[in-house]
């Protein structure tokens, strides 16, 4: 009698941990997929920003505002204000329009990136995208599957990532291309190890919800972390990699 107790009691456990498992897999699944969304939407609107913004080799009306004008100013620091209002406002939003704002966001993502194709050759942007998105696979899943606890490397990661943004504001002011090329590979070693972790976070955030309306919101916010990720160490790739116009 014993001995059916505990086999009724094994298979119980057996079918707990994989039910998490494919809840799991299903959650990071949406994450994954709401991250991709939002970095296409990112994609189309920059390339759309840009075919209305030159026409022939020179800026049209629309660019000169947008590149120019102290619109771009607004242009800039839009999404910065965009995130911070989804990130401290997306606990008591609803799931559907958390995920509009973040639509949203990404489109003005789009919108401020656009002058990228201004600076750099079309090839090379494709280019470091791939070499980004192959990065970012990698890192993902290294954070997905170890066992090991990153929450401290996080950490330091988060006082190296003020770091960076102190010094990249001091660059403006001196211009040194000495700083400038320390920024860039700092950059670059601070949102991979970031990718890593945030996915491992996302991963146990999983965990602490405890209801389809808390996961939704959580599955938006880790898509949003990847998503940050994502851009800045493609944008931080492109500073090695990319051909200028």
């Amino acid at each position: 009698m014993s001995e059916l107790r505990n086999y009724q009691s094994r298979t119980g456990q057996t079918q707990s941990a994989t039910m998490i498992d494919e809840g799991l897999r299903a959650y990071m699944l949406k994450v994954y997929n709401l991250m991709a969304l939002g970095l296409a939407i990112t994609g189309i609107a920059a390339f759309a920003t840009f075919q209305m913004a030159v026409s022939n080799g020179e800026l049209t009306a629309f660019g000169q505002a947008i590149f120019l004008s102290p619109l771009k100013w607004v242009v800039i620091l839009a999404p910065v204000a965009m995130v911070f209002f989804l990130s401290f406002r997306i606990h008591k939003m609803s799931v559907a329009a958390a995920q509009t704002t973040f639509w949203v966001y990404a489109a003005m993502m789009g919108l401020s990136l656009s002058s990228i194709f201004l600076i750099y050759t079309g090839a090379s942007i494709v280019q470091t995208f791939f070499v980004t998105a192959a990065s970012f696979g990698a890192l993902s899943l290294y954070g997905y599957t170890t066992k090991r606890n990153l929450s401290a490397m996080g950490s330091f990661l988060m006082m190296g990532l003020f770091g960076l943004i102190i010094a990249s504001l001091v660059n403006l002011f001196m211009a040194s291309s000495a700083l400038d090329f320390a920024i860039s590979v700092i950059g670059v070693l601070i949102f991979a190890g970031l990718t890593a972790y945030d996915t491992q976070a996302i991963k146990e955030s999983y965990h602490e919800s405890h209801s389809s309306e808390m996961a939704g919101r959580n599955a938006i916010m880790g898509a949003l972390r990847l998503y940050l990720d994502f851009i800045n160490l493609f944008l931080f790739m492109l500073r090695f990699l990319g051909n200028r116009n």
